[in-house]
C-alpha cells in the first residue's frame, strides 16, 4: 500500500502544489517584515492545511460527486484570480501610498499605514492558492481512503515547511526594501493570480 513510489509521488505533488503558496508567503514576508514567529507558524499552518485539504476534498468529489465537480472546475481560475487580485491590489495600493508619502518628505509616523495581514486575509490567500489543488483529486483517484489521507498529510507538511521558509525569506528582503516592500508583495500576489488564471487555459 505504501511503497517508495507512493511517497515519492506524494512529495513531488506536495512540492508542486506548494509553489504558489510559497510565492504568497514570500509576498507576506515582504509586506510584513516584523511578522512574529508565532504568526509565521500560524500562516504556514493555514497554507499547509488548505493545500492538504483540497486534494482530499477533490478525491472525495471524484468518488462521490464527479458530475458536480466537473461543472465547478471552470470557475476555479476565476475564483483564484479574484481573491488574489483583491488582496494583492489592496497591498499594492497601500505600498504606493506609503512610497509617495515618503518621497514627499513625510515622517515615519505620517507614512506608516497598517499593513499587517489579519486572519481573514490569510484564509482568503489559503483558499486562493489551494483551490486549484481540487483537481489533484483526479490524480490520486485510484488511492483508497487511507492512502488519500496520508498523501494529503504529506502535502500539508511539505507546504507548511516551504511557506515558513518563504515568509522568512520575504522578511529578510522586506527589511532591506523598506517602503517598497508592500509594492513588491502586492505585485507578486496579482502576478500569481494571473498565472493561475492564464495557465488554466493550457491544461
Amino acid at each position: 500500500m505504501f511503497d517508495f513510489t507512493f511517497f515519492f509521488n506524494s512529495i513531488l505533488i506536495g512540492i508542486g502544489l506548494a509553489m504558489d503558496a510559497f510565492s504568497v508567503s514570500l509576498a507576506n514576508g515582504l509586506n510584513e517584515p516584523d511578522m512574529s514567529r508565532r504568526k509565521a507558524l500560524g500562516a504556514s499552518a493555514i497554507f499547509g492545511g488548505f493545500q492538504g485539504a483540497m486534494p482530499l476534498i477533490g478525491w472525495f468529489l471524484v468518488h462521490n460527486l464527479a458530475t458536480i465537480f466537473e461543472g465547478f472546475k471552470p470557475f476555479i481560475p476565476w475564483i483564484a484570480l479574484g481573491l488574489l487580485g483583491y488582496i494583492g491590489g489592496k497591498m499594492l495600493f497601500e505600498g504606493i501610498k506609503e512610497y509617495k508619502c515618503r518621497a514627499e518628505g513625510g515622517s515615519d509616523e505620517e507614512c506608516t499605514f497598517p499593513k499587517k495581514l489579519g486572519l481573514s486575509a490569510l484564509l482568503v490567500q489559503g483558499i486562493a492558492t489551494s483551490i486549484d489543488a481540487l483537481s489533484v483529486g483526479f490524480t490520486i483517484s485510484e488511492y483508497n481512503a487511507i492512502q488519500a489521507v496520508v498523501c494529503a498529510l504529506l502535502i500539508a507538511l511539505i507546504t507548511f515547511g516551504i511557506c515558513f521558509a518563504g515568509i522568512y525569506l520575504g522578511k529578510k528582503f522586506g527589511t532591506a526594501l523598506a517602503g517598497k516592500s508592500a509594492i513588491f508583495g502586492g505585485s507578486i500576489l496579482i502576478f500569481i493570480g494571473l498565472e493561475i488564471f492564464i495557465t488554466s487555459f493550457f491544461k
